[in-house]
């Protein structure tokens, strides 16, 4: 696109007379633009919250006091590592008989199978009666039944005991902890979060159409359409961007039928750890638009709810035309999309100071 530059020269007229200043010229320019066609890119910006891939809540399975807090806010574990310890004495009790009733019932299943073998081989010399086999058969399946559930019981006393030293289920970063040491827990009790943030999710909401509309048009489902979307950007509140680059990996089959709209989540990938669960920003979608007209804002005066351009005449005058935008990427540039013709020349620089058919000189 080229531009050229047109001055309006105004020349104020006054009569000669004692005592009177001498007319001054007044110069003007004003800027013009010929209307044509090009690629622009559009960013669509959403507000979005970013979220562990991986946030696992910690809640305690076993009631006790909570002898040790063993992390801080914001420290970043490992899958594996200890978060709590809760007071095991009564567990290690609970085990400890578990595994004497063990070792009882186990005598007491040796014995019956003792009993059992000798009045089978007893039984088959024909010294003792089919009764009496049979009841040391039943005597010895009980023996076995009872030697299951006391093995049972001390497996669960074992687990029991493993629940009162809690560890992380993932790598990740440690949330608010609102229990201190001494505490009184029970199952079910919020400790803290562990937000998995190797990767994390941005996740924000898309009018139905957005997608559909700037996906190329051989799209068939939503895995293609996700792999046809362009990377995306994500920008903190104070503006700053993100350094690495996302990529939206799930969208909603559903519609909100409140809102209209489908939530999508972006996956970014976190390194160093410096994107953290809960913190909110935009998610910025660049969509290549082709063959389009763009204009300077400032060619663009408001009047009310329309909006005019001065197109440049043959006779070298500004007259108005409403004209139809939409906002781009640039804080400088609009897009036309009604209005104006290529090939149109307007005026660029100066337009708030024009009034209709106004000539304008080169």
């Amino acid at each position: 696109m080229k531009s050229k530059h047109f001055y309006l020269l105004a020349v104020v007229m006054g009569l000669a007379a004692c005592g009177t200043d001498i007319p001054k010229t007044v110069q003007t320019s004003y800027q013009t633009l010929t209307i044509s066609k090009s690629d622009v890119m559009i960013p669509l910006k959403y507000s979005a919250t970013l979220k562990g891939t991986s946030d696992v809540t910690i809640k305690p399975q076993v009631s006790g006091q909570l002898m040790e807090v063993c992390i801080t806010e914001g420290q970043q574990v490992k899958k594996g590592d200890v978060l709590f310890r809760i007071d095991s004495r009564n567990a290690e009790l609970e085990l400890e008989s578990a595994e004497a009733n063990l070792l009882a019932a186990l005598a007491q299943e040796s014995s019956a199978k003792l009993e059992y073998e000798s009045n089978k081989n007893l039984y088959e010399k024909k010294i003792v009666s089919k009764y009496l086999l049979d009841n040391a058969e039943n005597q010895y399946k009980q023996a076995q039944a009872s030697a299951a559930q006391a093995r049972a019981t001390a497996n669960r006393a074992r687990v029991n005991l493993g629940f009162c030293t809690i560890t992380s289920p993932v790598n990740g970063v440690i949330g608010s902890i609102p229990v201190y040491a001494g505490d009184q827990v029970s199952a079910g009790t919020y400790m803290t979060m562990v937000s998995g943030n190797a990767k994390m999710y941005a996740e924000f909401s898309v009018s139905e159409s957005i997608l559909e509309e700037r996906a190329h048009a051989e799209v068939k489902n939503n895995e293609t359409m996700l792999a046809d979307l362009p990377d995306v950007t994500f920008l903190f509140k104070n503006g700053a961007e993100y350094p690495l680059k996302g990529r939206i990996t799930s969208i909603t089959g559903t519609v909100d039928r409140t809102t209209g709209t489908l939530t999508c989540k972006a996956t970014f990938p976190n390194p160093d750890g410096g994107l953290y669960s809960g913190v909110q920003g935009t998610v910025v979608i660049p969509f290549d638009v082709k063959d389009v007209m763009v204009v300077p804002q400032n060619a663009v005066v408001r009047l009310q709810s329309k909006n005019l351009v001065y197109k440049v005449g043959a006779d070298s005058c500004a007259y108005s035309a409403i004209v139809e935008t939409v906002n781009i990427s640039s804080e400088r540039d609009l897009i036309v999309t009604n209005g104006l013709e290529v090939g149109d020349e307007i005026v660029i620089e100066g337009a708030n100071n024009l009034v209709e058919g106004q000539r304008v000189i080169f």
